[in-house]
């Protein structure tokens, strides 16, 4: 059972025996609870995809276990205007090419990131706000904004450098927010092959095989302290039960994410240790809030209004949107019994949540807890929405992406069906999943968000701000709700320099947020890694597994 008490750095880590023979080369074997939808940094803002990015491709920040930034690719960053940033970038780094790292592969990557072909979740909200480079020197670069970006550190954190040079460009670059002037950036495929994944990190490419084995080696010519493992094989195995029983035969050496059913045999097992820590990550249900109709509803009657806009319902007829209606949102967060999906499902391990960031987190409200368990006052606001004998829902859901995923949405089901809206699940594998939510074909869809930022505008701006290209907002927010004010607080927020002013209106914009019942947030993960004795991990908020991070035992 995870105790609360430990809060945001909590990690159960027992100490364990130096490996015999650890200077030696050696392979490190890994079972992934997920396998990233590519080796392209650039093309998918997903947690597999933004670990594995780390691997082999830096950026200017970093980010600690606890997601505290320090420098990276950068030496150091500071503001020196309203809109203006210095950063100070590391000299003598290399590309695995064996090309300079200087300031034009940053420009180049910032131009890259609104130019990748069909991005589920793109990058871009990390580089809206910026309007130009200059670059006195090789190693000294001067970001404009078009507003003030106090966060901008944080959002170089979170997405990669490439090389220009590698990809053919050796002139200047021009920076715009269109293409800055070029014509050929590599492809997501020329990256799964192998042919542009050229970084400056402290791994290689070796080999990309989907659905079995990603193998990278160690970058003997690395800046950086350099990685114990000649090299590293990632191998996905999204059956929880699978990747246990790997670890148990010595096929792999660490795993992520063990089945909650059985981390008390392993704690008991004197061959195999733990790590443990509460994650910034929150399953959450999103709902269509777009339309007079909804795919997916039956029983609600027909819309009165004509459906306009991208999904199914602009091609046929759809029953009416229950969605629309407050009193439906708030029946069915009530109808959640969130303490039971922790204890039950969960086997303990995950927090019940109140808002989309876990206590303690910048931005979050002291003492915001989770909705109370209510199914008669679900009944009651349903009957108040015109709903006395409830409706029907499909639920979808993916069944390989979160700790228990679909063990989760067939409870909540169940307790959807108790207060009289009947429901089933429509569960399938991550990469269909989200293929099928980007096409809005969910009338409401589990799901799960990781702040990037570690801060309560990352999930504010993904998951319930307007989707805008504009504003760079609502990136993920595929239940398509929409609320002006709460705009004008996240995007005011985003632009305060003023630290109390930020966290104060960020706090605001949340209970905001959730008092619409925008989204419903359910639990946030505690993530579990397992590995055999004489190696070491210490617990990520953003729940990543990184080979860097994993060493011999001292």
């Amino acid at each position: 059972m995870f105790n609360h008490k430990y809060g945001l750095a909590a990690a159960a880590m027992a100490v364990a025996i130096a490996l015999p023979g650890a200077s030696q080369a050696a392979t490190l074997k890994m079972g992934m609870d997920s396998e990233a939808s590519a080796i392209d940094p650039h093309y998918h803002n997903l947690g597999p995809n933004n670990a594995l990015r780390r691997h082999m491709f830096e950026s200017l920040v970093d980010q600690d276990e606890k997601q505290n930034l320090g420098p990276l690719l950068a030496e150091s960053w500071k503001p020196t205007g309203e809109k203006t940033w210095e950063f100070k970038l590391r000299k003598g780094v290399k590309f695995h090419d064996g090309s300079d790292f200087t300031a034009r592969d940053v420009i180049y990557s910032a131009c890259r990131i609104p130019n990748v072909p069909n991005s589920p979740s793109n990058f871009v909200s990390f580089t809206k706000a910026i309007s130009g480079f200059e670059t006195p020197d090789d190693h000294t670069l001067i970001v404009h904004t078009s507003v003030p970006t106090p966060l901008l550190p944080n959002y170089f954190s979170n997405w990669g450098v490439l090389s220009a040079t590698a990809n053919g460009v050796t002139t200047d670059i021009k920076y715009d927010k269109e293409n800055c002037g070029l014509s050929n950036f590599p492809s997501t495929v020329d990256f799964n092959s192998g042919k542009a994944a050229v970084g400056t990190g402290p791994f290689i490419f070796k080999e990309f095989i989907k659905g079995d084995r990603l193998v990278l080696n160690r970058n003997d010519t690395y800046w950086g302290e350099k990685t114990e493992w000649d090299s590293v094989i990632m191998k996905p195995i999204t059956n929880a039960a699978a990747r246990m029983a790997a670890l148990l035969a010595g096929d792999v050496d660490f795993i992520a994410k063990p089945p909650t059913q059985d981390l008390a045999k392993l704690k008991n097992n004197a061959k195999f240790d733990l790590a443990q820590g509460l994650s910034n990550r929150v399953i959450y249900l999103h709902m269509d809030q777009f339309g007079p109709s909804s795919n997916g509803v039956k029983g609600t009657g027909k819309p009165t209004a004509k459906y306009e806009g991208e999904g199914p319902c602009a091609s046929k007829e759809c029953d009416k949107n229950p969605f629309l209606d407050k009193r439906v949102r708030q029946a069915l967060s009530k109808a959640i019994n969130r303490e039971a999906i922790v204890s039950k499902i969960m086997g303990g391990v995950a927090v019940a949540a109140g808002e989309l960031l876990p206590q303690g987190f910048f931005g979050t409200n002291p003492g915001a807890g989770p909705e109370a368990y209510d199914p008669e006052g679900a009944k009651k606001l349903l009957a108040e929405a015109g709903y006395p004998n409830g409706f029907e829902l499909v639920l979808g859901t993916p069944n390989d992406r979160y700790i228990n995923d679909a063990k989760v949405a067939q409870v909540i089901a169940q307790m959807f069906a108790r207060v009289g809206v009947k429901t089933s699940v429509n569960a399938m594998t991550k990469s269909v999943f989200f293929k099928t939510r980007n096409k809005y074909e969910f009338s409401i869809y589990l799901a799960g968000w990781g702040a990037g930022t570690g801060e309560m505008s990352n999930p504010l701006r993904a998951l319930v701000g307007t989707r805008s290209k504009e504003t760079g907002l609502g990136g993920t927010n595929r239940g398509r709700y929409s609320n002006p004010d709460l705009d004008k607080k996240i995007l005011s927020a985003l632009s305060m320099v003023d630290d109390a002013k930020r966290e104060m209106i960020l706090k605001e914009a949340s209970r905001q947020a959730m008092s619409d019942y925008s989204i419903l947030p359910l639990h946030y993960e505690v993530t579990t890694w397992a590995h055999r004795k004489g190696l070491s991990y210490k617990a990520r908020a953003d729940q990543y597994t990184l080979a860097t991070g994993i060493s011999s035992a001292k």
